[in-house]
């Protein structure tokens, strides 16, 4: 595990960022909004180690990307698409999500998010007013890039007000990400695919699952991080269990989503198989607290469907290096 580095700081505004929204749905007993002010508090995990000025613009330009995905979701969810049709749209959001975050250069990078926020507010069966789950979006949002500023309000912490050096993409870059864009749809629609197949619910999970893997500059680093994520989700729903089986009141749930989030930042960049157990309870708890359901179910469809995403996205990666390395020696030769 690699020493800590600050951690503390954009863990906390990640924890403050989404318990914070959700203790106020609490309030207004709106828990029906949850969904929305969840993926909305996801604007305040990009730029958490840069400067004030870059941090800002990065923030804006992922939740601005956040919203656009709420947005297709809360429609797609109005239009009865299909168990294959959200499918189908969810790989698309795979791709155009990859594309464009790395087109903004966002960090971290890939469509994890985008696909979970896109599936897991489309598979919502009942569906708040469209504009009071946009305006809780972007509220949080909103709430999120401020807190991403709040250590301008003191002087040791602040940094010089300058901006980005333009960075403006090449065609060989341009053209990367439309290549790596590509292999996200194909992992998710994969994925996504089996578990449907197999009839098991919640099959965006096996979808952002399939992604993980993708993360990673050799095959063995990516191979590493999908079991990282299988091994992680099984320590990750045992806790889980412990929470969400004594049946708590909704008060203490946010409580926990809330320390999970701070925890979950605090070893995302140390130990990804740490950080994912409490990424799974973080979650199932969300999930729970928006629409309450079976817990036993939601544990059973979390293993699950990770087993089958990671599995999904390592032969993948296989298959790319092994192709690769049948190549190589052909133009050697």
């Amino acid at each position: 595990m690699a020493p800590p580095s600050s951690d503390h700081h954009p863990a906390l505004r990640c924890a403050i960022g989404v318990g914070v929204p959700l203790f106020a749905l609490l309030l207004l007993g709106r828990l029906d909004l949850a969904v929305f002010a969840t993926f909305g508090a996801f604007a305040g995990i990009y730029g958490r180690n840069e400067p004030h000025r870059p941090r800002l613009a990065t923030q804006l330009r992922g939740g601005g990307l956040m919203l656009a995905v709420i947005l297709a979701a809360a429609l797609t969810a109005r239009a009865d698409v299909g168990a294959w049709g959200l499918i189908l749209l969810t790989s698309a959001v795979a791709g155009l999500g990859t594309f464009c975050a790395g087109l903004f250069r966002l960090r971290p990078g890939g469509s994890l998010f985008h696909i979970f926020a896109f599936a897991a507010i489309a598979s919502v069966p009942a569906q708040p007013p469209l504009e009071q789950g946009l305006a809780t979006a972007a509220a949080t949002v909103a709430f999120a890039v401020l807190l991403g500023l709040a250590g301008t309000l003191w002087p040791s912490h602040r940094t010089p007000w300058r901006r980005a050096p333009a960075d403006r993409p090449t065609a060989r870059h341009l053209a990367g990400l439309a290549r790596e864009s590509v292999l996200y749809v194909v992992a998710a629609l994969l994925a996504g695919g089996a578990a449907t197949l197999l009839g098991i619910g919640h099959t965006y999970w096996a979808m952002v699952a399939a992604t993980v893997p993708l993360v990673g500059q050799t095959a063995r680093a990516r191979v590493t991080r999908g079991l990282q994520r299988v091994l992680g989700t099984v320590a990750g729903l045992a806790l889980t269990a412990l929470i969400l089986l004594p049946g708590l009141p909704a008060w203490q749930l946010v409580l926990v989503i809330a320390v999970a989030q701070f925890a979950a930042e605090m070893f995302i960049l140390r130990q990804y198989a740490l950080a994912q157990a409490f990424v799974t309870p973080l979650a199932l708890v969300s999930t729970q607290l928006a629409h309450p359901a079976d817990p036993s179910g939601l544990l059973v469809d979390r293993a699950v469907e990770t087993a089958i995403g990671a599995f999904v996205g390592i032969a993948l990666v296989l298959a790319l290096h092994l192709r690769r390395c049948m190549r190589t020696p052909a133009r050697t030769a």
